[in-house]
């Protein structure tokens, strides 16, 4: 049953409203997925942050081009299911890529992230990438270290001066 051309462009303006808010966009193709599998791949999607839609494939074009994202034409053939990244690229990409772990039925077309197109590869290597509180953590680590070091450092003279005097002072009431 066709649209009327308000719904659709109602749904072009919902579709431009995700693609703005986003940091990531990752196309899928759900061909022969059952709604319990597009519904589990939706609930792991929005645990990482992001949200994941079934789009018509004319009007997600339309979306893309009009925000300048250009994606090749084959990310618009067949089903297609688009996972908006509102919070986190890595955190979204990895909980797309354990839902796709063992299910035939889902595969990655495309992305778009910080204006480039992304293959299916890239995405994938976005997917590995540890999520942001832990890249926050180990650069915190990276940071501290140095100033750890120069601590230790600072402090050693004075630690070996006070174990000398204690070794000194445990040997003078001994010797008396």
């Amino acid at each position: 049953m066709a649209i009327s051309k308000q719904r659709k462009q109602e749904v072009l303006d919902q579709y431009q409203d995700w693609l703005k808010r986003s940091q990531a966009v990752i196309l899928v193709e759900y061909s022969g997925a059952n709604m319990k599998m597009l519904d589990a791949m939706r609930a792991k999607v929005r645990e990482a942050g992001g949200e994941f839609h079934i789009v018509k494939n004319t009007l997600a074009r339309r979306a893309f081009t009009d925000q300048g994202m250009n994606l090749s034409a084959d990310a618009f053939v067949k089903s297609t299911a688009v996972s908006f990244a509102f919070s986190d690229p890595a955190a979204t990409a990895k909980a797309l890529n354990e839902g796709l772990k063992g299910n035939e039925f889902f595969k990655v077309k495309a992305g778009f992230m910080a204006g480039q197109a992304l293959n299916a590869a890239q995405v994938k290597a976005l997917a590995d990438m540890p999520p942001l509180p832990v890249v926050r953590a180990q650069l915190l680590g990276v940071l501290q270290a140095p100033a750890g070091k120069l601590v230790r450092t600072i402090a050693e003279p004075a630690r070996g001066l006070a174990a000398v005097v204690k070794a000194f002072s445990e040997k003078a009431p001994a010797a008396a």
